[in-house]
């Protein structure tokens, strides 16, 4: 029983600190060739949107919207894609424990 309480604590551990690093880790997506970049935290928080001037057409504003969502997704799946690293390794000494979501 110590042992799995020591095991537990551990895991933890490591699991605080792979959010942590997942907090302050900043993750970039760009669409329409550099024109917008979206940059989200490792947790998936909205950092910031870059959108350079030439994506800016009056005309055509539902284009630049697309890029904005593409952007956005594009850094939410480099977010997702540093989380399922940083926390699979945890996640995976958890399988038996019956615990949701892992």
């Amino acid at each position: 029983m110590q042992q799995m309480l020591k095991q537990a604590q551990k895991m933890q551990q490591e699991i605080a600190k792979a959010q942590a690093e997942l907090a302050e880790a900043e993750l970039t997506g760009t669409a329409g060739g550099g024109l917008v970049t979206a940059t989200v935290s490792g947790s998936g928080e909205i950092k910031g949107i870059r959108i350079d001037p030439k994506a800016v057409d009056p005309d055509d504003v539902e284009t630049l919207e697309d890029l904005v969502v593409a952007a956005l997704h594009n850094a939410a799946e480099a977010a997702k894609e540093l989380t399922d690293k940083k926390m699979g390794p945890v996640a995976g000494g958890m399988g038996g424990l019956g615990l949701p979501g892992f």
